[in-house]
This record gives structure tokens, sequence and C-alpha cells, in this order.
């Protein structure tokens, strides 16, 4: 626990007991002394004369061993503690723990035999501290006033409800695309677009719609720097966002519809996954590109919380956030919060940031990646929604032609891992298409926002951000 300092002590009261609950410990930096003190009683006769008793001589010894740099405190509450325990007809509590506990191997009357019902709790309480919560008061209704019918959407969930950023959603079967923003959109943009660094992020997210009528999210965080929560009311103002089909994910231009225009092939994304496997030569391990988040990376009761950064407040985005406190950082505004062009552009012999990308065909900068791109140029009939303006199995092709890119990318910065494969060297590798919904993504580690790096997965989280 010592060693790695995210972790909590926890101290166990019945430590043979797989069912007891720990309290936990925190870890604080200190800077004290540990003593060793020694107390010297030097016992002294009585007066006969007199009959009192003197006081023994007490001289005490100190002596600095060392210091101290981390002290553990315990100032949680105990959880509840579940007992193995079976009560009785009479009341009696009999203990169950040499029947529900295997200390050694059992025959199999041990598993068959007859035992009460015995359910213990599948999880603990995750908060050791107390909380305020703050229940709101009943409101004072009218006379003739009626509670409104109950429906799940009214149902308390698990999470608190989505603030609402005013996008609009659209599908591809939706015959009809919007003009214009939402009112509320407007609104909210026009009240926080109270400065010149604002409005001069809006004209220039302006100019790139009318240069490209649809754009990823990182896209646009690679080529003008804005503030993440400010992008998320300034792209609501002048965009929609598509749901489904080959431009899901994807900011459009109000107005515009890529359905009706073949030559928005370009501009459909694609979902790419780096292939890992002992198929390919190399395992996930071996990959040497880091994946966007961890299914680890879960708050338990027993690891500190990361710090999360400081809530972003009203007044803070009508100042203009990142202005102020620019001459204090070494990077200027106008690329304090830019992405580099990785995220959005794959580059032949360049790997990408992430193992899985989502890539506008138009940011495939290969010339045989835009070969397959434009097979059907010009005899576009049909508009699909899986494979968009272009031929079927388009997709296929491309990401069957980008693995063997990075396959070969891997193969060169690391030889041994592919001495001892049985691939064929003729040029013609057999690679398996992989589709993204059956395909397991290995994850590691989530940073923090980094203005260098990516670290979204639109499909996954930039939907919820406008819900």
């Amino acid at each position: 626990i010592y060693a790695d300092p995210t972790k909590r002590l926890e101290l166990y009261f019945r430590p043979k007991d797989p069912y007891c609950h720990p309290v936990c410990a925190n870890r604080f930096p200190t800077s004290t002394m540990l003593l060793k003190v020694k107390r010297r009683t030097k016992k002294k006769k009585q007066q006969l004369d007199s009959g009192e008793e003197i006081q023994p001589e007490v001289q005490f010894e100190m002596e600095i061993v060392g210091t101290v740099t981390t002290v553990y405190k315990f100032q949680g509450m105990s959880d509840f503690q579940y007992l193995a325990m079976h009560s009785g007809p009479d009341g009696k509590q009999t203990s169950m723990y040499d029947k529900v506990l295997m200390l050694k191997p059992e025959k199999e009357e041990f598993f068959n035999g007859e035992l009460p019902l015995y359910i213990p709790p599948p999880i603990f309480s995750r908060l050791d501290t107390p909380v305020d919560y703050f229940y709101r008061p009943d409101i004072q209704h009218r006379e003739g006033y009626n509670n409104p019918q109950v429906s799940g959407e009214n149902l308390i969930g698990l999470s608190r409800a989505r603030r609402s950023h005013n996008a609009i959603f659209v599908n591809f079967d939706d015959e009809e695309i919007p003009t214009k923003p939402l009112d509320a959109a407007v609104q909210t943009w026009k009240k926080l677009c109270t400065n010149s660094v604002d409005k001069k992020v809006e004209e220039e997210l302006r100019k790139l719609f009318e240069v490209r009528p649809v754009w990823s999210r990182n896209a646009v965080k690679a080529n003008i720097s804005v503030h993440p929560d400010k992008l998320k009311l300034l792209l609501p103002y002048l965009a929609y966002y598509m749901l489904t089909g080959p431009w899901r994910s994807l900011w459009v231009r109000f107005g515009y519809d890529p359905r009706k225009h073949p030559e928005a092939k370009i501009y459909q994304v694609l979902d790419f996954r780096i292939r890992c496997g002992m198929k390919y030569g190399y395992a996930s391990n071996d990959m040497p590109v880091k994946a966007k988040r961890s299914t680890y990376n879960y708050s338990l009761p027993i690891t500190v919380k990361k710090p999360v950064s400081h809530t972003v407040s009203v007044h803070d985005l009508k100042q203009g956030l990142g202005t102020s406190g620019a001459s204090g950082t070494k990077k200027s505004a106008s690329s304090m919060y830019k992405l580099k062009e990785s995220v959005y552009i794959f580059q032949e012999g360049a790997l990408p940031p992430y193992r899985q990308m989502f890539y506008q065909l138009c940011d495939l900068n290969v010339e045989s990646l835009q070969k397959i791109i434009h097979r059907n140029d010009g005899t576009e009939s049909e508009c699909t929604e899986r494979d968009g303006w272009c031929l079927p199995k388009t997709s296929d092709d491309l990401r069957d032609s980008m693995s063997l890119m990075i396959k070969q990318i891997i193969r060169s910065a690391r030889p041994a891992l592919f001495s001892s494969t049985t691939s064929s060297e003729d040029g013609k590798e057999q690679l398996t298409y992989e589709s993204g919904e059956d395909e397991d993504d290995e994850e590691e580690e989530e940073e923090d926002f980094k203005p260098s790096d990516a670290s979204e997965n639109e499909m996954e989280t930039e939907i919820l951000d406008y819900v």
C-alpha cells in the first residue's frame, strides 16, 4: 500500500472473515519526528520515623529515531458488517461459516448438503464519510392543482440529468434536415459571446464550414483554439449532429444535406481500429499505441480519487476561458487548446495516436487509399446508410489497407515481434476483417486533458455532451 500513493490502507476487524468489510485510511504527507521515549523510575525507601511515603523519582530520556514523511489517518466511518449467520425458529443465531467457506478440498457431500439461504450483499457503501444531502422542500401548489402522471422520463435515474446544450440530432432516415439552430442555442451563445476572442472563434468556425460543410469535433479542435466548454455551445449554433449513417458522429453545416450531394462522399466517416492479436504477429501489450480509456479506471472505495478539474462557471465563460491567464502560460491563446493534426488525419508511415480512430475519408492522406475512395467517381447512383456514396465494402478495403500499413510500421520498429511469425513475405498478407462492433477494445489508462492529445471517442461521449 505504501508503494502505491493511490491506494488506501485497509483495516480488517476480523482478518480471517472474508465477509468483513474494512475501514480505510487516507494517506497524508507530514513532516514530523519519531521519538523514542524511556521513562525511568527510581524508587526510594520509606522514612520510618515519619511514616510518610516519598514519591519515586521519575526521569524521561528522549531520542530522535528518524523523520516521518507519510501518515495514514482513519477518518471514515465503519460500514455495516455482514455475518454468515442463520436465525432459527427460536430466534437463536447459528454460525454458517463452516458450511459456506471451503477451507480444504471437500467431497461431493459438501456441495449437495442442505443449507439455509445465504445471500451476501453484492456491494457495500462506496462512501465512508458523511455527506450532506439537501432535500428540496415540498412545493406548495394552488388549490385544484394535480400532479402530472408519472412516466418513465420522470423517474429518478442512476445519474444526474444531462445539461442540455440545444444541439439538433439528425438520423440518416430523417427526411428533412435543419436549416437554422434552435432559438435556445442562439440565445445561449449570444449571451456568452461577450468578448472579441469569442467573436473571432465564431468567425473562424464559420469559415471552416464554408470551406468544408462536414467536420468532426477533433478536426475542429485541431484547426482553431477554443475551450472545450465553449465549443459545446458554439457547434450547435452553426451545425447539426448526425447520429447514424455514413456521416455519423460528424457536425454538418445547417442547410447542407450530404445525402443529396455525391461530392459529400469524401466527408464520410471511417471507424478504424488497430487490429491486435497473435494472428497479426503482435499482442495488445506490444502495440506502441495507447488506448483512449480504461475499463479498470473506476473509483473504488479502496483507491484515492484523482483530483477533478475546477468547475467552469457562467462567469468564466463570459470572461473568455483561457484568455485571462494566457500571459502566465507557455502557450499563447491562439494555440492553447489546439490538438495535433494526427487526431484526425491519417498519414502514411505514422501510427495513429489511439487504437480506435474516427477518420473522414478526405483526411486519409495516402494516395492508395484515395484511389479506393474515388473508384466510382461520376457514377454514384444511390446513397446507402452503410456505404454512403461509395461502392459496397469500401470501408472494409480501407481498413485492410490501413492495417497492412500499420503492421509494416510496427514490423520495422520492432522486428523481433515478427521473427517467429509464418506470414507470407511476398507482400500479400491475409487479414481478416473485424467490424467495430465485434472487436473488444484493448484499453489503457485515460489521461487528463492535454491540448496535444485527443481524449474523446465521438460515438460514445460526444452525444452525451449535447443530450
